[in-house]
């Protein structure tokens, strides 16, 4: 078993030594070939020129090949840090994009509420100068499938009284059922509370204008068998001493339902009438 080993191992190192004999026969070869052309080269043998020229187009061509890395490399790094730079400014021109939108709509949002202002006080120019009509903004609208109110910003301080009426431009829409210092709380004509003496027709017919919680109140107490018409303006008849007779409301439908001249859930901008001082007794 010991011989074994040792066979192997005088035949490892033989191996190992016959490899070394072999670099050093390669290097030793190498001298003498450099040698050999050196010396042919100095004394400038003909056939020498065309060898070197060989030898030197080899050379620059192996050093072009290994230098190109070196020139590819900052390339690429260029290359792949501007791609970063392009794509960051990218980004931030779309959120600059997206504040200049945001801005955009919120001018275009002012611009269309100052023109709507404006619309109603040109409109509204002569009530207003009689010092009776408060022109209000509506702050909160108060809907439910039953109940619909506004809330705007007018109160007690601006002579708001419980019971005022509250129009859009001339159109009846609801009456003051709540006042605040600087606040109020305006009933709808289609609110399920809301009950309003009206008149309608060539004959001054009389009734009462009930909401009953959708878009369209409800004409009731008509007279006996009385067919109501379509298209027929509804205005109000001042009997309850709340309202004062003739405001517009709306037109008459063939199922006893009025269709109010102002859409309740549009509303920005209303006005109440202040002529009567001694509502707050409602």
């Amino acid at each position: 078993m010991s011989a074994s080993r040792d066979d192997f191992g005088i035949a490892f190192r033989s191996a190992l030594l016959q490899r070394g004999a072999a670099q050093k026969f390669s290097l030793f070869s190498l001298i003498i070939l450099a040698c050999v052309i050196f010396f042919l080269d100095v004394y400038g043998f003909t056939f020498m020129k065309p060898v070197r020229a060989v030898i030197n187009d080899g050379i620059y061509k192996v050093s072009l090949v290994v230098s190109s890395p070196s020139r590819f490399v900052p390339k690429a790094t260029e290359s792949v840090t501007s791609l970063f730079n392009i794509k960051r400014e990218n980004e931030q021109l779309k959120r600059e994009l997206e504040i200049y939108k945001q801005k955009e709509l919120n001018v275009e949002f002012l611009s269309n509420q100052n023109k709507n202002l404006k619309k109603i006080l040109e409109s509204e120019e002569s009530f207003l100068k009689k010092e009776s009509m408060i022109l209000s903004k509506v702050l909160i609208d108060k809907t439910s499938p039953y109940l619909k109110s506004i809330i705007i910003n007018r109160g007690s301080k601006s002579g708001v009284l419980k019971g005022m009426p509250v129009l859009d431009k001339e159109y009846l829409v609801g009456r003051v059922v709540e006042t605040n210092y600087l606040s109020s709380r305006v009933l709808l004509l289609n609110d399920l509370n809301s009950r309003i003496p009206v008149t309608f027709g060539e004959e001054g017919v009389q009734a009462i204008l009930k909401g009953v919680g959708g878009n369209r109140p409800l004409l009731e107490y008509l007279p006996e068998d009385f067919i109501v018409e379509e298209g027929i303006d509804v205005f109000t008849s001042g009997k309850d001493g709340i309202f004062l007779p003739g405001s517009p409301i709306g037109k008459t439908m063939i199922n006893g339902e009025v269709k109010l001249f102002s859409e309740s859930s549009q509303l920005s901008f209303v006005k109440v009438d202040i002529s009567n001082q001694e509502k707050e007794n409602f």
